[in-house]
C-alpha cells in the first residue's frame, strides 16, 4: 500500500520576514487520510528565540544556561523584566497548551465560564486517563468509549468550538503524543499534567501547571512563573549493560529527594549526555517531577536529531542545526547546585515502597526487603506507562522475554504491557514485540495511563493485602496503583521489571544471580538490548486526531443540568474585604499529603468534570494528626465524627469557613488542580503549611485560596486540632509582607504566628477577585 504524505503546514518565523513552508513526512496511515497534527499558526521562531536570549544575555552580563535561554527567550518583555533566579515571577509567552482528558475537563469548563471565543495559542486535548484496565487493550479501549462517551462527546465538540486538537481515546499518552509531534529543542510548552516535563528529553522546556494557568496561556495573557534556579546535573561516563536512564533519575531522586527540586529546573550536560537515547532523557525528565522540579532539559544533540527524523520532523532537525548555539548552555553559565554521575559507574535501581525517592541498589534491595518485612514475592510486574514506553524500552523487555522462552519459563508474576501511543502500539505488534511480551505470560494494555494512575480493576488480591508490584512508571505512593495501601510499590526501569516478574521475587539480581531453565539448567539473563528506532521506520498505526474545523459557529458544547459527570462552573465569591476570622480547623494532616490524598484518582476520575461529585473525595487519603485515622475528624459543631467532606460541607451550611493545617511539601504529586478547586468549593479558606509543592501552591493561588506557610516551621506543633485561627493583616495584603495568625485554643488561651507568602501583586488581585478567572473577566 502506497504511504500517505501527511502535510504539516506550520509557520517558519525567519526574521523580518516570515515565510511559509510545508514540511512532508510520510507514513503508512493504512489508507486512512490523516490530517495536519499542527494547528494553522503553529510556529517555531528561532530568530525570536535568539533576539531574546541577546538581550537579556547583555543585560545580566554573564553566560546563561540552556535552561535560561529557552525560558527567558519566551519572555513578554525581556527589556524591561526583572529577572532574579529563586525570587522574581517571570511573564512568559509559552508556544503550546497540551490537556490531558481528566484535567482537560475542568479546563474547558473555565475556558467556556472566560466568554472568549478562541484559543489564541496552539493547543490539544489528549484522551489517555479514563480507560481502565481489566482485560486487555482492545476490551477496555472498546469499555472506556461507551462509559465516557459524555466526556469524549464534551471535550470533542468544546475542542471543536473553541480550535483545540482532540486525540481520541486509543490515541496514547499525553507525554509520548507530545514528544513524538509537538516537542523540538527549544519550544516553551505548559500541559496540565506534572509529567510534561517529558518534553524535555528533545531539548524543550515542558512545565506542569494546574488548568487555571492553561486558561491563562489559551487566553492569550502572559502567563507567570517564578523564576526557576537552575540544578545541573553532569553526566560523565556512559550507560551500558543493564543500567538504563531510568536509573539516572531513580539516583537523582535519592540525591535530592521528594521536594529537592521545588522552585528548580534540572539541566543535565556534560561528555555523558550522548550515550544516551532520545526517548531515554525524555524517561529521566519525565520522573524529574518527583524531585518536585519545575522541568527537566536535555541540550540538543545529535541522538535528539535522529529522533525528529524518525517521526517525520527532519525540517525541524534542520532548523535546529541552524541555532543549535541557542539550544545548549553557554560555557561558563553557573549553576544553584551540581550533581555528578559517572554512568560509568552507574547500578541498576529500584525505589520504593510508597515514596519514589527511597533509592536503592538493585543489587542490595532484596537483603533490605526482608529486614524491613517487605513482601519478597513479586505479584505483578508492570511496564510502560509514560515515563517508559519508548520503542527501545519495549525492545530491551523482549530481548529478556525471549530468553527466558528461549529457556522454557514464563514470567511467575503477572506481567502487564502500556504501549505509550498507538504509533508504539502499532510498532512493536509488526515488529513482533507484543507477541513475545504475550508469550512470556504479558497481557497488552491499551495505549493509555492504566495501572500508572490508579486506573487498574485489579482482582488478584484482596484490599488490605500486603503484597508487592513493580513497575517502570514514575509514582508510587501509598495506594496509587491499585487503591490498596497495602500494596508496597516499587519504581525501576523495564528491563528490571521484566527480570523480576520473570523471577518472580525481589531477592533476585540479573547481574548476578541464575534462574532454573525448563530442563533443569542454571543461566544468567544477558544484559537486555534493543534498537533506540525503528529500522523500518514508525507504523502510525489507526488515525486517532480530530483537527480543530474552520468554521466551529455551529457546533454545539451541551452539558447537561442532571449530569453526575460534567457541571457548568459558578463564579467563586469575591473577598469581602475583611481579615478572615475564626476559621475552624478542619483537618490538622500528619505527614506526606500528596494531591492523591487530597483529590484521589483512580474510581473519582469519572467526576473530574463535576466539581460538586468530586468534591466528596477532598482530603480523604489525608492522615488525621487527632487519630491517626483517614476520613475520620470531628465536626465541631456538632462533637460528631464524619468524613472529611461531609464535615467541611457542614460548616459550608452552616455559614463556617475552615483551615486545613499541613506538614514539608503539601501537594506533592500530580498538577490536578481538584486539590485546589475542592477545598475552595466546600468552605475552605487558608491551607497553612510548613512548605508547599509548586503547583499546588499557584492552583490554589488561581481559586482565591490563601496558601501560608509558618514563618516559624515549629508553629505547627501550637496548632491543637479544636482551634480556630483569624488571619489578620489582609487589608494591607501585599507580596513580600507577612500575614499574622491569631490561633485560638478551646482553652481561652491564643498564641500569635507570622505566617509568610509568595503572592506578587496580580496574584492578590486573584485573591481580590476570589479567583484568577474572576480577575480575567474583571479585565475583559
Amino acid at each position: 500500500m502506497n504511504p500517505i504524505c501527511l502535510c504539516l503546514n506550520f509557520l517558519l518565523v525567519l526574521g523580518e520576514g516570515a515565510r511559509r513552508l510545508h514540511v512532508s513526512a510520510a507514513f503508512n496511515a493504512k489508507a486512512k487520510v490523516a490530517m495536519s497534527r499542527f494547528e494553522p499558526g503553529t510556529s517555531i521562531s528561532y530568530e525570536k528565540l535568539h533576539e531574546n536570549i541577546d538581550i537579556v544575555r547583555k543585560r545580566l552580563n554573564r553566560p546563561l544556561t540552556l535552561s535560561e535561554k529557552i525560558v527567558y527567550g519566551h519572555l513578554d518583555d525581556p527589556m524591561g523584566q526583572d529577572i532574579a533566579r529563586g525570587r522574581t515571577y517571570l511573564r512568559l509567552r509559552p508556544d503550546r497548551v497540551a490537556m490531558q482528558d481528566a484535567t482537560a475537563q475542568m479546563a474547558m469548563l473555565q475556558f467556556i465560564s472566560s466568554g472568549l471565543p478562541k484559543v489564541a495559542v496552539p493547543s490539544t486535548i489528549h484522551c489517555d486517563h479514563l480507560i481502565e484496565a481489566q482485560i486487555g487493550g482492545v476490551e477496555d479501549l472498546k469499555r472506556a468509549k461507551e462509559v465516557n462517551q459524555e466526556v469524549y462527546n464534551f471535550l470533542a465538540t468544546a475542542g471543536a468550538k473553541y480550535g483545540v486538537g482532540f486525540w481520541k481515546p486509543g490515541s496514547g499518552i499525553i507525554h509520548q503524543i507530545i514528544l513524538e509531534n509537538y516537542a523540538y529543542p527549544g519550544v516553551l510548552l505548559i500541559g496540565t499534567d506534572s509529567h510534561t516535563p517529558n518534553g524535555g528529553g528533545l531539548g524543550s522546556i515542558c512545565i506542569g501547571v494546574g488548568g487555571a494557568d492553561a486558561v491563562d496561556v489559551m487566553a492569550g495573557i502572559p502567563w507567570e512563573l517564578k523564576c526557576p534556579n537552575v540544578i545541573g546535573v553532569k553526566l560523565t561516563g556512559s550507560l551500558s549493560g543493564w543500567t538504563s536512564p531510568k536509573d539516572v533519575i531513580l539516583k537523582v531522586a535519592g540525591i535530592l529527594t521528594v521536594k529537592g527540586g521545588t522552585g528548580a529546573i534540572v539541566e543535565y550536560h556534560g561528555p555523558g549526555v550522548d550515550s544516551i537515547s532520545c526517548t531515554g532523557m525524555a524517561t529521566i525528565c519525565n520522573m524529574g517531577a518527583e524531585i518536585g522540579a519545575t522541568t527537566s532539559v536535555f541540550p540538543y544533540n545529535h541522538r535528539m536529531k535522529t529522533y525528529l527524523n524518525k517521526t517525520g520532523r527532519a525540517d525541524i532537525a534542520a532548523l535546529a542545526d541552524k541555532h543549535k548555539d541557542d539550544l545548549v548552555p553557554d560555557k561558563g553559565c553557573k549553576y544553584d547546585q551540581v550533581i555528578e554521575i559517572n554512568l560509568s559507574e552507574l547500578k541498576p535501581h529500584i525505589n520504593g515502597p510508597f515514596t519514589p525517592d527511597l533509592a536503592h541498589p538493585v543489587s542490595e534491595i532484596g537483603a533490605v526487603a526482608e529486614k524491613n518485612g517487605w513482601p519478597l514475592e513479586v505479584k505483578v510486574g508492570l511496564i510502560g506507562s509514560c515515563t517508559n514506553s519508548s520503542y527501545e524500552d519495549m525492545g530491551r523487555a523482549a530481548s529478556l522475554a525471549k530468553q527466558a522462552l528461549d529457556k522454557g519459563l514464563k514470567c511467575k508474576a503477572a506481567f502487564t504491557v502500556t504501549p505509550g501511543s498507538e504509533q508504539i502500539r502499532a510498532t512493536i505488534e509488526r515488529d513482533g514485540f507484543s507477541k513475545i511480551l504475550r508469550d512470556v505470560g504479558g497481557v497488552v494494555l491499551a495505549n493509555a495511563c492504566g495501572p500508572c494512575i490508579g486506573q487498574w480493576d485489579r482482582k488478584d488480591v484482596k484490599k488490605g493485602e500486603k503484597n508487592t508490584i513493580v513497575t517502570s512508571y514514575n509514582r508510587n505512593f501509598t495506594s496509587r496503583n491499585d487503591a490498596n495501601p497495602a500494596t508496597h510499590a516499587f519504581v525501576t526501569s523495564p528491563e528490571i521489571v521484566t527480570a523480576l516478574a520473570i523471577a518472580g521475587t525481589l531477592k533476585f539480581d540479573p547481574e548476578t544471580d541464575y534462574l532454573t531453565a525448563a530442563n533443569g539448567e542454571k543461566f544468567k539473563l544477558e544484559p537486555p538490548n534493543g534498537d533506540e528506532l525503528p529500522a523500518r521506520d514508525f507504523d502510525p498505526g489507526q488515525d486517532t486526531y480530530q483537527h480543530p474545523p474552520a468554521e466551529s459557529g455551529s457546533v454545539m458544547v451541551d452539558v447537561s443540568p442532571t449530569s453526575t459527570r460534567l457541571q457548568l462552573l459558578e463564579p467563586f465569591d469575591k473577598w469581602n474585604g475583611k481579615d478572615l476570622e475564626d476559621l475552624q480547623v478542619l483537618i490538622k494532616v500528619k505527614g506526606k499529603c500528596t494531591t492523591d490524598h487530597i483529590s484521589a484518582a483512580g474510581p473519582w476520575l469519572k467526576f473530574r468534570g463535576h466539581l460538586d461529585n468530586i468534591s466528596n473525595n477532598m482530603l480523604i487519603g489525608a492522615i488525621n494528626i487527632e487519630n491517626d485515622a483517614v476520613n475520620k475528624i470531628k465536626n465541631r459543631l456538632t462533637g460528631e465524627y464524619g468524613g472529611v467532606p461531609d464535615v467541611a460541607r457542614h460548616y459550608k451550611a452552616n455559614g463556617l469557613s475552615w483551615v486545613v493545617v499541613g506538614d514539608d511539601n503539601y501537594g506533592e504529586g500530580s498538577s490536578r488542580e481538584h486539590a485546589a478547586l475542592e477545598p475552595r468549593h466546600l468552605g475552605g479558606r487558608v491551607i497553612l503549611v510548613k512548605s508547599f509543592a509548586r503547583i499546588h501552591e499557584t492552583n490554589l493561588k488561581k481559586q482565591g485560596m490563601l496558601p501560608l506557610t509558618f514563618a516559624d516551621p515549629t508553629d505547627y506543633d501550637k496548632i491543637r486540632p479544636d482551634d480556630k485561627i483569624s488571619i489578620t493583616g489582609l487589608a494591607t495584603f501585599a507580596p513580600g509582607k507577612p500575614l499574622k495568625g491569631v490561633v485560638k485554643h478551646g482553652d481561652g488561651s491564643q498564641d500569635i504566628i507570622t505566617l509568610n507568602h509568595t503572592f506578587n501583586e496580580n496574584q492578590v488581585e486573584w485573591f481580590h477577585a476570589g479567583s484568577a478567572l474572576n480577575r480575567m473577566k474583571e479585565l475583559q
